[in-house]
């Protein structure tokens, strides 16, 4: 008997479902016929010129068409997407750009040009709209060091990311190492009217984290990015062209607030983890279950994380003795590589709890809401109090999975892993761990 990977899995699809970006933009903006209405801003779009659209992210494509569908065609657009894929259907006008994630590849270079050269062309009668999400960071780049190449961005890049440092501190450097991060594609649109809509996978608060920021001001000094340098000791890793520029002092700051470039500049949250966590509760509640949220393993490692949150559910099944009881977390949690095999975060997470829940009633599911875990063809994996009896008939131990970095073929071995292809989503990871009385 299966207690609940079904349920679970209709839960993941719900959600998903409930944050279809064309649909939200239809709910959340309005178009009175001239103006574009934002939370706090009316945007009267112009007749006589293209609507400029730079979409930069993973949700990318799915901003773009929402926006299409929103806007009457005598509204034409002009501009440059860059995503991890082709589009299954362009709009029109739009040039797309393939970029690398999480490494910036050739199409990131050829992205931000484009991006660049669209916005030189702007003033006082264009608005830009800038569609940003998750994932933006490598998918666009372009260095401000002269004479740096691809291959030595690409080293600066791996630098960063096996360092140690935290990605607010990463993102500081790449703000200021960029010619597009950190508030400089505002700067590049000059007087145009900009305005910006986002998904983001970063709490509120922290707006300049998305794709680093290109469009706000950054709150991060070059004073910052000295220090980060040393703590972390990169310049013993960077390329020797950065090193010399950086020797050279020849580092702009980057455009603070009060810069002009913000004064015309408007920018709006469409999806946030906040409505991750919205509707995967109004799902599970609507399977009969408790619910409750949490989000307070952010970033932990995976088995403490998943010590936490099976602790958690236990605690609120005995707060609701005899009903139906569920916890729903978000955020991200530490997976280090430790072997050759296939696998990410989410199915590393519930292959934690297999043994934990084995014989239980309890269900556990993991997935990424873009469709992507790790290296594998998955998006999670979804396990329960069977799990571990299944698998060890088939000759299968978990803890060697683990230890091989292999997660996604034990599951996809018991058919348990969670495969949905790209969403065109991107709002952090969603767990689902389900109790029966």
């Amino acid at each position: 008997m299966a207690f609940g990977k079904q349920l679970a899995r209709e839960i993941f699809q719900s959600t998903l479902a409930a944050l279809d970006i064309p649909r939200v933009i239809g709910q959340k903006l309005t178009f009175d016929g001239k103006a574009l209405l934002l939370d706090r801003a009316r945007v009267v779009l112009p007749e006589s010129s293209a609507l400029m659209v730079v979409a930069i992210g993973k949700a990318s494509h799915a901003l773009a068409a929402g926006l299409r569908d929103l806007l009457p065609q005598r509204f034409p657009f002009q501009g440059v997407v860059a995503a991890p894929r082709k589009p299954e259907t362009p709009v029109p006008g739009l040039t797309y750009l393939v970029g690398g994630h999480p490494n910036p590849n050739e199409g990131s270079w050829q992205a931000a040009e484009a991006i660049l050269q669209l916005l030189g062309g702007a003033d006082e009668q264009n608005v830009v709209l800038f569609l940003l999400s998750g994932g933006g960071s490598a998918l666009a780049e372009l260095p401000l060091v002269p004479g740096m190449s691809l291959q030595d961005l690409q080293a600066v890049n791996h630098a960063l990311v096996t360092c140690g440092a935290p990605i607010e501190a990463m993102n500081t450097v790449r703000r200021h190492f960029s010619a597009i991060k950190g508030g400089r594609l505002a700067v590049a649109a000059g007087r145009a009217t900009k305005v910006t809509l986002a998904v983001t996978d970063v709490p509120e608060g922290k707006e300049n984290a998305l794709a680093s920021g290109p469009t706000v001001p950054d709150p991060s000094t070059i004073a910052d990015v000295n220090r980060i340098l040393r703590e972390y000791h990169l310049r013993e890793k960077f390329p020797e062209i950065v090193v010399r520029w950086l020797e050279e002092e020849k580092m702009p700051e980057t455009p603070k607030t009060g810069d002009p470039a913000f004064r015309n500049a408007s920018f709006q949250l469409l999806l946030t983890m906040h409505d991750l966590f919205h509707a995967a509760h109004h799902a599970t509640e609507a399977h009969g279950y408790v619910t409750c949220c949490d989000n307070s393993t952010d970033d932990w490692p995976i088995e403490k994380a998943a010590e936490s949150l099976l602790g958690k559910l236990k605690q609120w099944q005995s707060e609701h003795p005899g009903q139906r009881v569920a916890l729903i977390a978000d955020g991200e949690v530490s997976s280090p590589v430790t072997g050759n095999g296939i696998g990410g975060r989410n199915s590393a997470f519930v292959l934690a709890c297999v043994r934990n829940i084995a014989g239980h009633k309890i269900t556990v599911l993991s997935a990424g809401t873009d469709g992507i875990d790790g290296n594998s063809p998955a998006a999670g994996a979804v396990a329960d109090g069977e799990t571990l009896g299944r698998a060890t008939a088939l000759g299968m131990k978990s803890g060697d999975y683990f230890q091989q970095s292999d997660a996604y073929s034990f599951f996809d071995r018991l058919n348990d892993a969670i495969v949905t292809g790209p969403t065109g989503n991107n709002l952090r990871d969603l767990r689902i761990l389900l109790a029966e009385p």
